[in-house]
């Protein structure tokens, strides 16, 4: 166990709303096809001046607030993106720099989808190891202006958001009581962004056909997810020495009901102990897990001493499952 407690949470929705007859007007689709095939309703989508660490900040500022912290406090800054403000400096900086702090540690975590579950094992060993005692951890993503509006595959399943908590040492109860992390980088092209980086820098050719957004193909996406998706869970379960009859509530990456689906399908967990936010915000990669902890937490859907399953998967592949003691 890991004794870490989080004592913090927060998050953050763009204001702006697209919903699936938006997109009707957009691309070849419908409203039925969208919800039947993905179960998303509408997303958020950032203003043209925001970016990712502008969202982190909105939610971090909440979970602070929570947490009864100031910026200062924080010994070190975690940002689970894949969608930077930019490659260099870290999104974590431009996130410390507009909570006009300095001197704490600042770094992101690049591993897709199941990002902020690796970060938020990093804020916990780090803790342990008492190289810090306070962490503030989100996860936040800008998948509107990485997505090309004219594949309607993948425009309607996006959005925009962060999540935010704050991690301290624990003094009770409260840890991670099992974790585990994978990837598989041989089937990288299956789901990613093919220019922008050391690979294929920016050009005329590469903006002209539309390698800086995102790539994907869907069928074998949704194979390896749902493979991988629950056998995290199940391996969380197990490690911990724990059954669903154990745990309270079910927090998914959610990137397609079908996919969720499959894997409480496969887990036996139950759909009422599942978490969904999906239909409200689309995918919102790193961020979804952090979002919804913090609507769960603050419609009393979590309560002090239960038991949390989380499971992610995403591009890279990558994949994490952790089960977390509130």
């Amino acid at each position: 166990m890991i004794k870490v407690k989080i004592v913090g949470v927060g998050s953050y929705l763009p204001e702006k709303v697209i919903n699936n007859f938006d997109l009707e007007k957009m691309v070849d689709t419908t409203d039925e096809w969208i919800t039947e095939r993905t179960g998303i309703k509408e997303r958020r989508i950032v203003r043209e001046d925001q970016a990712t660490s502008d969202l982190c900040y909105e939610a971090a500022i909440k979970a602070l607030a929570m947490a009864e912290l100031k910026p200062g406090d924080i010994d070190i800054i975690i940002v689970a993106t894949s969608t930077p403000d930019t490659v260099y400096p870290s999104t974590a900086c431009w996130l410390q720099k507009k909570l006009k702090t300095k001197g704490q540690g600042a770094f992101d975590v690049s591993a897709g989808c199941s990002g902020f579950l690796y970060a938020f094992l990093l804020a916990g060993t780090l803790i342990e190891s008492k190289v810090a005692k306070k962490i503030l951890v989100c996860g936040g993503e800008v998948m509107s202006k990485v997505v090309n509006w004219e594949d309607r595959a993948t425009c309607v399943l996006f959005g925009d958001g962060a999540g935010a908590c704050v991690v301290v040492e624990s003094n009770g109860e409260s840890g991670i009581l099992s974790v585990n992390l994978g990837a598989d980088g041989s089937l990288a092209e299956l789901l990613y962004q093919p220019a922008g980086g050391t690979r294929m820098p920016a050009s005329e050719k590469t903006v002209k056909e539309k390698l800086h957004y995102v790539h994907m193909k869907g069928r074998e996406v949704f194979k390896h997810a749902v493979i991988w998706m629950g056998r995290a869970a199940e391996k969380a379960l197990k490690d911990a020495n724990l059954s669903i009859d154990d745990i309270k509530l079910f927090i998914p990456h959610q990137a397609n009901m079908r996919i969720i689906k499959t894997t409480n399908e496969r887990t036996k967990i139950p759909e009422e102990k599942t978490f969904i936010i999906l239909h409200k915000y689309g995918n919102m990669s790193a961020a979804t897990i952090p979002v919804a902890l913090d609507e769960a937490y603050r419609s009393g859907r979590i309560k002090d001493g239960d038991l949390i399953l989380m499971s992610a998967f995403g591009t890279g592949f990558t994949w994490a499952g952790m089960v977390y003691k509130w």
